[in-house]
């Protein structure tokens, strides 16, 4: 099953309890105050890993505690601190404050590790306050609260090929055909509901993941079919590919099925718009006007888009897409990674949470 997003609540451990107590042993004419300190409550980190690519660890379970800190005990023996909690988050996953638009961290590289919640510091025994006047004190501390904090997680696939277009414009077939992801593929609208990856193998040349989204509609940055739901999911792609069935199957002009979609992306983020773009013409195997796929090649030739024309199930063109594809992705840079760059920082944390060294 695939989640996207979760929300959570974590509390870090509370610190132990100091501890009152003395020195009492035979043939020791002298004791004095012997009471330990409680130990630390444990830390909640978030840490990012390839290992996941969906939140459903999140879905059932939706609290997390952290180990408290032990007591102290007699004979100055401190409490054992709280043990940690790590809780693995995919790679791509953005973490905001629970119902707030404050970004936390944003997780865009694997094993990256964020303190998210700090536990309470163990409270001082009685042997603390010992001093040349106050000899035999009978007080302590009680441990510090850990944090607690609620969370809002987002995930946003990180892929190098993002397949966009109206429904049943070939996608899943298209991504079925090149890697090895087995979408559902059924001849009626919105057979796909959640984003699907594969990996394509280009052998020595090298390989791509690509995200099958959900098909587009009119009006999908208004919430209309599956709406803005998985529009997220291709903000971090490389490079978009536009896919345009041309069988005559699907109603209106092919130019302006192109244009519509392009329209959604330019309303839910300008910055979609401004990504580079292939234009795909897909199942060309059941073409019955080959009037739309020359005015689709016409209109590409003029803005400049690269076009192919392919049919997954004959596998016509596939290749060709493949090299294509790859050619773009390698005079892409991955975003954040140029040379001399840092991973993008989240807007700015909370004072008393830091990102701990890998």
């Amino acid at each position: 099953m695939f989640i996207d997003s979760a929300q959570i609540d974590v509390k870090a451990g509370d610190g132990g309890r100091g501890c009152v107590a003395f020195r009492r042993e035979k043939y020791v004419p002298h004791g004095g105050p012997s009471g330990g300190d409680g130990g630390k409550g444990g830390n909640v980190y978030l840490q990012s890993t390839f290992h996941l690519n969906t939140l459903l660890p999140f879905r059932f379970k939706r609290s997390f505690h952290a180990g408290r800190g032990q007591h102290g005990m007699g004979s100055n023996c401190h409490g054992k601190n709280g043990e940690d909690l790590v809780l693995e988050v995919p790679v791509g996953s953005i973490v905001y404050l629970k119902d707030s638009s404050t970004v936390l961290y944003d997780f865009q590289h694997e094993n990256e590790r964020f303190l998210i919640a700090s536990g309470g510091r163990g409270g001082r025994g009685n042997a603390r306050f010992a001093t040349s006047t106050q000899q035999a004190p009978r007080i302590a501390e009680d441990g510090e609260a850990g944090e607690e904090i609620s969370l809002r997680i987002e995930l946003k696939l990180l892929a190098d090929l993002g397949l966009l277009g109206f429904p049943n414009a070939g996608k899943s077939t298209l991504i079925s055909a090149i890697s090895a992801a087995r979408p559902k593929i059924a001849d009626y609208p919105f057979t796909t509901l959640t984003p699907h990856l594969g990996v394509v193998d280009c052998g020595k040349a090298g390989s791509f993941v690509v995200a099958d989204i959900p098909g587009l509609i009119v009006g999908a940055h208004e919430g209309k079919g599956l709406g803005d739901r998985f529009l997220r999911h291709v903000e971090r792609t490389r490079l978009l590919a536009h896919l345009v069935d041309v069988s005559g199957a699907t109603e209106g002009d092919p130019v302006e099925r192109l244009e519509a979609i392009n329209r959604e992306l330019a309303l839910y983020d300008a910055g979609l718009a401004r990504k580079k773009q292939v234009v795909i013409a897909t199942k060309i195997d059941a073409l019955e006007d080959a009037g739309a796929l020359e005015r689709l090649k016409s209109y590409c030739r003029r803005r400049r888009l690269p076009f192919l024309a392919i049919s997954a199930v004959t596998r016509q063109g596939i290749p060709e897409f493949r090299r294509l594809v790859l050619k773009k992705l390698l005079a892409t840079p991955k975003p954040g990674l140029e040379k001399g760059s840092t991973p993008p920082a989240a807007t700015p944390l909370p004072e008393d949470h830091v990102r701990e060294p890998e």
